[in-house]
Order: C-alpha cells, then structure tokens, then sequence
C-alpha cells in the first residue's frame, strides 16, 4: 500500500493488466523458499513481455531484495529488471526511477539497514473498511530458523503520537478492522525516549471513540504478558482473540528454535487468558518437521494442539533460510515424513476448527460484513474470525453488525440472521 502510495504521488495509475504497465513491482517475502521460488518464477515470466516493450520497467523490492546474493542473482541472471530496492527504501523510490531514467542504466541497490523511522509516507490503501497499522519494525529475536532478523533488522518502534494520530485518522475515515503490525508487537516502545509499553499503546487506541475493532499481529510467547490480558479483558474495541504462535508443543524442539519459553509458560498464559475472558479464542502457527524433530516430538506437539483446542492452525513445513543457525542443525527431518506430519495437522485443524464453529450455532455475536457472493448471500467475520454468510443487504456491507448464528454448513460457515 506505501509503494502505491508513492508512485500515484507522482503521477502513476495502476494499471489494470501486466500488459498495460510502465512499471512492475514486485513486493517479495523471504520467511519460506517456496515464496521465493516463486518470486523468481513470475519475474522471469515476465521476461517476453520485456522484451516486447523494452520501456517497460520492472522492479523487485521487499525482504528479498534486503539478502546480497539474492541482488547478486537478479543481476547476473535477471538482466531484464532494472531496479532492485530493499524494505526502507520505499520512500526513496521516486529517486530511484528518476535515475534509472536519467542514466539508463539499472539501478540494484545493495542492502543497508536505515534506523529511522520515515513517517507521513502517502498511502493508497485497498479496502475501505480494513486498515494495516504499523507499530513497530525489525526483530531482537533471532529463532533459529527465521531470516527476519537479518532482513528487517533491529527493533525499532513509531513513536506513540504518531501512531495515535494516524489511528484517529483511520476511525475518522470510517475503517472499522484496524490491525496492529509489527515483526514482535509485544516488545513495542523498546528503545523509545517515551516509557511505554505495548499494553499502554493498546490501551491509548482503545481510548478512541467510535465503532471499530483493533486487532494485532504477531505475537511472541515470550513477550505476552497478564498486563496485555487484562488490557484487552477491560478494553471495548480489542478483539477477543490472541493469534499466539507456539511452533512446537516439544519444549526440546522450541529450545533449539531459540524460541526462549516452555509449553508450560503458554498454557500458563492461556489458562489465565481463560479466566480473565471464558469468550476468549485463540489461534497459533506451527513449524513441521524442525531439524531433530522426532515421532515422539511431533505426537507431542499434537497432543498438546488437541488438548489446546485453537480455533485456528496455520501449519508450515519447515524451510531452510541460508544463514540461519537451523541450516547446520543435525537431524533433518525427510520430506515425506514432514509431509505426513503436516497432513496429519491439517485433519486435525479441520476437526478443530469445525468445532469451534458448532459450538457459536444458536449465540450472538457481532459480525463485519465484507462482501457479496453468489446467489444474493454477503459474509463477514467475527471478531474470532468465524465466517459467517447471511442474505444481501447493501446497506449492511462494511458495517458492524450483532447477529445470531445459525447452522453450520460444510465449509463451517456459519449462517446468520442480522438482529440490529
């Protein structure tokens, strides 16, 4: 949304085809090989349309562009894209193009990490009723299987006005969903002349008047605290869901991911979520297939999720990330082993998360109506992430509503009946 926010400030459109652009942009991830393999697969598709149209400008940016032997291989393998910029080079890109137009010549900035914070960036934002709020940028954890350290670098966290005043402008303008961001929210306000916490900045936000959700993502175990529990339990606009990624329920396994807490210190925490808020929902992310994981790691890790009952899973086959420490660790696990394990997951998530949803037929709840499908129905969300369809009503669309829920069907949506 930045990078359109800078390009149509300077007098760029977006175009509706590969075809009909100047310019193409690629925003890439690095937290898994298969994003990059295929960031590498759509840029060299466009390697005839290049060729057909040599003004035409293509360009790759994001945590791929922040790893030197990535720019390295864009330059000796890709010598049809002209400009290669990194993560806190959004601001700077105007620059960019206009020297990659003055001189001709490709313009591949080597990575370099920036420690200011650039504010009033102008942004084109692509829903108007969901908003995504930066808080925070870069990450002290070092995993040992995560490359976002070294790609986003350091923690470095917006001061509290400027996100509250930014805040106050997405209220204003009438967004209702509006999600916190940051590599490790939790750990907001570290190094900041102000003395603030994650929990304070909530609590600030929630302050605001007027009818919307606050969300956040992601959380690091280690860094929730009761304080964060109690500001959400005592807050009127903070969803009653905590996506808490886990990992591993094998407390050896979270060791060597250097992930710095116990199985037990996460259901601690739940447990007291649990009693602060019964109607409280939780979601997690778990790696599969970790360097050293056994049969008996991976049965506890699901008999931990089953007695855990999440509403939601995201399962993730481990991915080796060169330069991190879990590339050298002995044990790898083999594919289809990994495989196997992940399809286990997956059946066990289906079962979870359909009973989570039966358990919301006949309550009320409040849903977020999003969109239209076929056959005159429109669907939306919970604040706990229930999807749930009712009949078309255009003047419901990218409103708050209190609904009861009916009966399931059998992708676990929910029908619902509108009551307000």
């Amino acid at each position: 949304e930045k990078i359109k926010g800078v390009l149509t400030d300077i007098g760029f459109g977006l175009a509706a085809r590969p075809e009909d652009a100047d310019l193409i942009v690629f925003n890439t991830c690095a937290v898994r090989e298969h994003a990059e393999q295929r960031v590498f697969g759509n840029v060299g598709a466009l390697k005839g349309l290049k060729e057909a149209n040599p003004k035409l400008l293509i360009a790759v940016s994001g945590c791929m562009a922040q790893q030197k032997e990535i720019v390295e291989k864009f330059k000796k393998h890709y010598p049809f894209v002209d400009i290669v910029f990194g993560v806190n080079g959004i601001d700077t890109l105007p620059d960019i193009l206009c020297e990659k137009l003055a001189t001709r010549k490709r313009v591949l900035r080597m990575p370099a990490e920036r420690g200011e914070i650039i504010e009033d960036m102008p942004i084109r934002r692509d829903s108007t009723f969901r908003a995504w709020l930066p808080i925070m940028y870069g990450c002290d954890n070092f995993c040992s299987y995560c490359i976002v350290p070294y790609v986003r670098g350091r923690e470095r966290s917006r001061a509290s006005a400027d996100i509250l005043r930014e805040f106050r402008q997405l209220v204003a303008e009438g967004y209702k969903d509006i999600t916190l961001l940051g590599q490790n929210v939790n750990s907001y306000g570290k190094g900041l002349p102000e003395d603030i916490t994650f929990a304070a900045l909530l609590r600030m936000l929630d302050a605001v008047p007027g009818d919307y959700r606050i969300r956040f993502m992601t959380s690091h175990p280690k860094d929730a605290t009761r304080e964060l529990i109690d500001t959400i339990a005592n807050s009127a606009h903070i969803s009653r869901h905590l996506h808490l990624p886990v990992q591993s329920g094998s407390n050896s396994i979270l060791a060597q991911m250097n992930r710095k807490y116990t199985v037990e210190d996460y259901l601690s925490l739940i447990a007291y979520a649990k009693r602060r808020m019964p109607e409280m929902t939780y979601s997690s992310d778990i790696i599969v297939g970790f360097p050293g994981e056994t049969e008996e790691d991976f049965r506890t890790t699901y008999d931990f999720l089953e007695g855990l009952k999440p509403a939601f899973l995201h399962i993730f086959p481990f991915s080796e990330r060169p330069g991190t420490p879990a590339v050298d660790m002995p044990g790898k696990v083999q594919p289809s082993v990994a495989t196997r394990r992940v399809a286990e997951l997956e059946e066990l998530c289906g079962r979870l998360h359909g009973a989570f949803c039966a358990k919301a037929v006949g309550s009320e709840d409040t849903v977020l109506f999003e969109s239209t499908l076929r056959g005159g129905m429109m669907f939306g969300y919970t604040g706990s992430y229930c999807r749930v369809k009712a009949p078309y009503d255009r003047t419901r669309i990218n409103a708050i509503c209190r609904v009861r829920f009916g009966a399931m069907d059998e992708s676990h949506d929910l029908m619902g009946d509108i009551l307000d």
